[in-house]
């Protein structure tokens, strides 16, 4: 049993191309490549592992591609891996990176709204929160401050926020005196207001940029 290769992807070459022996993980930040390679290699024979990195900061992404010689090394690994890895098949190098990983951080979150998981880079006191908890610290309200050393692209923070059901709007603000963004976030609900709060405050979006989500006060009663 062998992978086959899509129509679009022109002459018959050889099975064992890049596209099917290079995989994408998501990684701790603190990884290293020479890390990488000591938790793939078990899968097989690896040509390279590369870490994903801020061209600015020089930070890791928390993302990193790993290739192996053969195609069943790669499905291997895919299959016995950790999930936390959320192992998948890379993109063609033909295929924008930055693309890649957009469509790959959206799929990934939106996987973790509809259970219960959270990826490496949100904050890990989320890590201890319980379901049970009833009793909240701090005012709630329908209506979210999101605040990045980023701007935001209008679409693209509505879709990310949209996850959580009850969306109402999502307003962008722009501050000409510096390139940070800021945004006000309304539900319909507290309960989704405090549920998008827990799952996207200390978020990474996009990679290497984390957002900051907070309560702002909407004249209603928050004692509900």
């Amino acid at each position: 049993v062998f992978i086959a290769q899509s129509r679009a992807s022109g002459s018959h070459r050889d099975v064992e191309d890049e596209e099917l022996t290079r995989i994408f993980v998501m990684i701790p930040k603190t990884y290293t490549e020479e890390d990488l390679r000591e938790k793939f290699k078990m899968y097989g024979d690896i040509e390279y592992c590369s870490i994903i990195k801020n061209k600015t900061t020089g930070e890791s992404k928390g993302l990193g591609y790993v290739r192996y010689l053969k195609p069943s090394q790669a499905a291997l690994a895919i299959e016995e891996c950790d999930r936390s890895y959320r192992a998948i098949l890379a993109e063609p190098k033909n295929k924008s990176s930055e693309s890649f990983e957009h469509d790959y951080y959206t799929n990934n979150m939106r996987q973790d709204l509809r259970g219960n998981t959270l990826p490496f880079c949100m904050q890990p006191e989320f890590c201890t929160f319980e379901k049970t908890e009833t009793r909240i610290q701090e005012p709630v309200s329908k209506r979210l401050s999101v605040v990045s050393r980023l701007p935001f692209i209008q679409e693209q923070l509505f879709a990310l926020f949209d996850l959580v059901p009850g969306l109402e709007y999502c307003d962008v603000q722009r501050d000409p005196h510096t390139n940070s963004g800021y945004a006000v976030i309304q539900y319909s609900t507290a309960a989704s207001a405090i549920y998008a709060k827990y799952k996207l405050h200390g978020f990474e979006y996009p990679p290497g940029n984390r957002l900051t989500v907070i309560f702002l006060e909407d004249g209603n009663d928050s004692s509900e």
